[in-house]
């Protein structure tokens, strides 16, 4: 195998992970998108919380095995 050919597999690998890389981020936003649409997760409380980050702020979501114990 000669250094050419190492280079070119090299360009491949290259070519083929960028292709992966931008197919994943892709799918990532169709995933949130999609899950917002059908009210599975609201991201835009998320990005309000950046702007709303208090000790006294109430929180995002209510953790359920906190509010089970409080219960008991």
């Amino acid at each position: 195998m000669s250094a050419t050919d190492i280079e070119q597999i090299r360009a491949y690998m290259y070519v083929i992970g960028t292709g992966v890389v931008v197919f994943l981020f892709y799918y990532y936003i169709v995933y949130i998108y999609r899950s917002e649409k059908k009210g599975i997760k609201d991201y835009e409380k998320y990005g309000k919380l950046a702007l709303d980050d208090e000790l006294d702020s109430k929180p995002l979501e209510i953790n359920p095995k906190l509010d089970k114990e409080k219960k008991e």
